[in-house]
C-alpha cells in the first residue's frame, strides 16, 4: 500500500498526518514550536526549529505507524501565511528569526507608503502591516546580512512555504504557490506575476522571491536526509486557510468556510473570473489548480483561538481551555460584558492597527464566566462582522457557513455563531482541515482519487432575532471604544 505524508506548519505546532490513497488518516504527530515575543512585544518564530520539527513528525508518523518508508510517496505542504524570513540561497542557513503573521513591527513601513489605493488594487490587500511585503521590508531595511547577501545575488525572501520547500529540497527548489504568493502584498493578483511596482514601494527586489507555480505544481523531490529510499515528490502546497477552503470543497462560487485556529479566517469563492473586490474585505487567490485558478474574497481576524490561550496561560481565568463552554453556558444571561481582543489592533473589516484591547460594560456581578462568555462571544462577533460584509458585498443572503478548527469543539461557541451569524454551521469530522485541503488536492490531481466527504455535526440559529440584533449592536458600540482608544494612544 503507498501513502502520503499531509505536513500543516501552523501558527502553534508542526503536524504531519499519514494518510492512505483513498484519503483515509491512519496517523497524526505533532511537535509545538516556541512562540518567541521580544520586549517590543514582537512575535517571533525559529525557522530553524520549525524546519527540524518537519523533519522529526515526518519521521514519527511513518516510524510509529510501522510503515514503510519505501511506501510514502508524496509530501504535501500547508502552512501559517503571511508569517516570513530571509535565508542565505548557498547554504539555507535562516537570517534570524522569523516574522510571524501577527506581528506588526511593520507599522511604521506602511505609515510611510503613499499608494494604499495602487496597493489595493494591484494585490486585493489594504496596506497593512498584517501582510508580509512590510515584514520582509523591515527584515531589509534592519538585517545587515539581508542586505549584503541580497548584493550577492544570495538572499531568499519568502513565507514559510518556500522555505520548507526550499529545505526540503536540500536548496534545489526555490518555489511557492498562488495562494501564499497573493497573501504577500508583492503580487500582482490580476497579472500573476510578483510586481516590479510593489516590490519597489516597499524597497524589495522580485530577484529575491520565489518562482510562483501552480498549487498542485512542481515543487521537487526529497529524501529527508536519506529517511526514504528514493526521492519523494512534494506534490502540493497552499496556504493553510486555503488549504482548509479546500478540504471543505468549496470549489464553486460563494461557498463560504470560517476557519477557528490562533486568529481566524472567513473565506468565500468568488470563481474564476476577476477579482471581486469589497472595501473591508481582502480579495486573494484561493489557488491555481492545473492552470485553472479561483479568487477568493476573505476576512481574518488577528485573535480568536489566541484568546482562550491568553485566558489559561496569561490570566489563570480558565484552568483549562476546555473549560470554556462549561463556563460561558454557566454565566450570568443578564450580563453584558464585552471583551474586544484588539491586542495588535484590529483586522477585517476595520483594519486599525491602533486599536487597543478592551473590556467594558462590566459590573459588581461580572465574574470568571462572564469574562469568559464575552471572550467566546468576541469570537462570535468578529466573525459574524465579516460574514455580514460578504452578505452585504456579494448580495448573497443564504451563506452557509463551513467550520473548522480546533474551538469548532467549544459546543457553546459554535451555537452562539450560529446565532449571532444566522448562519447553518456545518462542521466536518476531520479536524485537521488545512493539512488534508493539501492532501485532497494531491489526491485528485496526482493520484485521480475523490474520497467522499464524510458528514459531521451541524447548529442551526436557535436565539430571538430581536435579542442577537441587541447584543450585536452592543458589541458594535465597545468595537468603537476599542478604536477610539488607539485613536487617544497617538
Amino acid at each position: 500500500m503507498e501513502y502520503i505524508v499531509a505536513l500543516d506548519q501552523s501558527t502553534q505546532s508542526t503536524k504531519a498526518l499519514l494518510a492512505d490513497l483513498s484519503g483515509q488518516v491512519i496517523g497524526k504527530a505533532m511537535l509545538p514550536h516556541r512562540q518567541i515575543i521580544d520586549e517590543h512585544g514582537w512575535i517571533n518564530h525559529d525557522p530553524e526549529e520549525i524546519y527540524r520539527n518537519t523533519v522529526c513528525v515526518i519521521k514519527e508518523v511513518v516510524t510509529q505507524n510501522s510503515i514503510s518508508p519505501a511506501s510514502v510517496v508524496g509530501i504535501t505542504v500547508s502552512n501559517q501565511r503571511e508569517t516570513c524570513l530571509g535565508w542565505n540561497r548557498e547554504d539555507g542557513k535562516s537570517l534570524g528569526y522569523a516574522v510571524v503573521w501577527q506581528c506588526p513591527r511593520g507599522e511604521g513601513i506602511c505609515s510611510e507608503i503613499k499608494m494604499k489605493d495602487r496597493i489595493k488594487y494591484l494585490t486585493g490587500l489594504p496596506l497593512s502591516p498584517y501582510f508580509s511585503a512590510a515584514k520582509l521590508a523591515w527584515i531589509m531595511e534592519n538585517d545587515i546580512n539581508a542586505r549584503r547577501f541580497a548584493s550577492q545575488g544570495l538572499l531568499c525572501l519568502g513565507t514559510i512555504d518556500s522555505y520548507l520547500v526550499f529545505k526540503l529540497t536540500d536548496g534545489e527548489v526555490f518555489r511557492c504557490d498562488y495562494s501564499n504568493a497573493a497573501r504577500t502584498q508583492l503580487f500582482d493578483i490580476r497579472n500573476h506575476f510578483w510586481s516590479s511596482e510593489l516590490c519597489s514601494a516597499f524597497g524589495l527586489s522580485p530577484a529575491c522571491l520565489p518562482d510562483v507555480v501552480d498549487s498542485d505544481g512542481d515543487f521537487g523531490t526529497t529524501t529527508l536526509d536519506g529517511f526514504f529510499p528514493h526521492e519523494v515528490p512534494v506534490c502540493a502546497v497552499l496556504g493553510d486557510s486555503n488549504s482548509s477552503l479546500y478540504a471543505q470543497r468549496c470549489y464553486s462560487e460563494g461557498q463560504t468556510k470560517v476557519t477557528y485556529g490562533t486568529g481566524s479566517s472567513v473565506m468565500m469563492n468568488t470563481g474564476c473570473g476577476k477579482p471581486v473586490m469589497i472595501d473591508g474585505l481582502s480579495t486573494s487567490i484561493a489557488w491555481s489548480v492545473s492552470g485553472k485558478l479561483d479568487y477568493v474574497i476573505e476576512g481574518n481576524v488577528n485573535y480568536t483561538g489566541a484568546i482562550i490561550t491568553w485566558l489559561e496561560k496569561d490570566l489563570g481565568v480558565v484552568a483549562d481551555a476546555n473549560d470554556t463552554s462549561d463556563m460561558a453556558y454557566s454565566a450570568n444571561e443578564n450580563d453584558h460584558t464585552y471583551l474586544v481582543p484588539a491586542f495588535s489592533g484590529l483586522g477585517a473589516p476595520y483594519w486599525d492597527d491602533d486599536a487597543r484591547g478592551i473590556i467594558c460594560g462590566l459590573s459588581r456581578t461580572s465574574g470568571r464566566n462572564e469574562i469568559v462568555k464575552a471572550a467566546l462571544d468576541s469570537i462570535a462577533y468578529q466573525v459574524n462582522d465579516i460574514v455580514k460584509l460578504m452578505k452585504e458585498g456579494t448580495g448573497i443572503s443564504g451563506i452557509q457557513l463551513m467550520a473548522d478548527g480546533g474551538p469548532t469543539a467549544n459546543r457553546y461557541l459554535m451555537q452562539r455563531q450560529a446565532d449571532i451569524s444566522g448562519c447553518r454551521i456545518s462542521i466536518p469530522p476531520m479536524s485537521e482541515m488545512s493539512a488534508y485541503g493539501c492532501l485532497l488536492l494531491a489526491l485528485r490531481s496526482k493520484f485521480g482519487r475523490d474520497p467522499v466527504q464524510a458528514k459531521g455535526e451541524v447548529y442551526l440559529p436557535q436565539a430571538d432575532p430581536c435579542s442577537v440584533k441587541e447584543d450585536y449592536e452592543g458589541w458594535l458600540d465597545a468595537v468603537g471604544c476599542a478604536l477610539a482608544a488607539g485613536k487617544r494612544r497617538l
